[in-house]
């Protein structure tokens, strides 16, 4: 392997390991809003959250799959 594809190796593997740690952190805190003591949500709430973060997972997927970059969307509950 070549420097410059070992430095890029490199800079990918630290890269892809932070962030999907705090991806990994992050939806457990997702997880942590079912908790109905302290939030009040409904089953169409639910849906939003999951569809948004399936939705987002297969475009990431994708993206590595093309080599391409799709749009950003942002995530709301409101209409």
């Amino acid at each position: 392997m070549s420097e410059s594809k070992a430095r890029r190796r490199e800079r990918f593997v630290k890269l892809a390991e932070k962030r999907v740690n705090r991806t990994l952190k992050d939806l457990r805190l997702i997880g942590k809003l079912a908790n109905r003591t302290n939030y009040v949500y409904d089953e169409e709430d639910v849906r939003k959250i999951f569809r948004a973060l399936e939705n987002e997972l297969k475009a990431a997927r994708a993206r590595f799959e093309s080599n391409g970059q799709e749009p950003e969307p942002q995530f709301t509950l409101r209409d």
